[in-house]
């Protein structure tokens, strides 16, 4: 992936597994729904949340999943833009 140094990657929704658990609790989600509609099964999920790295794809997909349509819309720009065709 080349990045445009231009356009700077959105802020994205979750930072850690601390403000991950805390959007699940808002969204009053089962741990098992919350990270299943990720494809990430739930004692994964609890492992990110208890203070494991969370890999870079997982917070893009968390965001995507779980962001407002016009987060997810900007972060879809910017990948679609920063990928070399």
């Amino acid at each position: 992936m080349v990045i445009d140094k231009k356009k700077r990657m959105p802020k994205l929704i979750c930072k850690n597994g601390s403000e991950t658990r805390t959007l699940r609790r808002k969204l009053g989600l089962s741990q098992s729904e919350f990270w299943g509609a990720l494809q990430v099964t739930q004692s994964g999920g609890s492992r990110y949340e208890s203070g494991r790295d969370m890999p870079e794809q997982v917070g893009l997909l968390l965001h995507l999943a779980f962001g407002t349509e016009k987060q997810s819309r900007e972060l879809l720009e910017w990948l679609r833009g920063t990928s070399s065709r």
